[in-house]
């Protein structure tokens, strides 16, 4: 609503009065506007000082929270390549196992292709020439057993060169 109008009575204000006022009222209102002004400057530094310390002490906590986070997967991380490390270890070992195995069979192959007595036959052998020994000695009894074994030992390299030497008759 609009407020009704008053009719001015009487004398007049004179002008000068009315511009005097209307410059004070001037100058009030922008004291007050300049004090409302350093006042929510006050009010925005004192705030601004709190919410830069609150945010200090957040950025504190997200940062101990990301380290230990970080810290986490990294140690995952690291347990995890040791394992895939460990697991291709094992697998290398295995494949190199295999390839021994082969090379050997190979190898052992074709000793025996050429005659050469293999592991089996060479203790076969060294058994047949200990048990031949013993025969020896026992068909032998004036000589001590000390002075017999040498003589056992020298036979052995002959019996690698012919592995299949037939055994001696023995005498019952």
């Amino acid at each position: 609503m609009s407020k009704p109008k008053l009719k001015a009575k009487g004398k007049a204000k004179p002008a000068p009065k009315s511009a005097d006022n209307l410059g004070k009222s001037i100058m009030e209102s922008a004291q007050q506007i300049w004090l409302a002004g350093l006042g929510a400057f006050a009010k925005a530094q004192e705030e601004g000082t709190k919410l830069f310390d609150t945010l200090v002490r957040e950025g504190v906590s997200l940062e101990q929270k990301t380290r230990k986070l970080a810290l986490g997967k990294a140690d995952e991380v690291r347990d995890a390549v040791e394992t895939g490390v460990s697991q291709v270890k094992e697998r290398t070992q295995e494949t190199w196992d295999k390839l021994e195995k082969v090379f050997e069979d190979r190898v052992s192959k074709a000793l025996g292709k050429l005659g050469v007595p293999g592991r089996r036959e060479l203790n076969e052998i060294a058994e047949r020439v200990e048990e031949l020994s013993r025969e020896v000695r026992k068909l032998k009894p004036g000589r001590s057993a000390a002075a017999a074994a040498p003589a056992a030992k020298p036979a052995a390299p002959k019996a690698k060169r012919q592995p299949k030497a037939k055994p001696a008759p023995t005498a019952e």
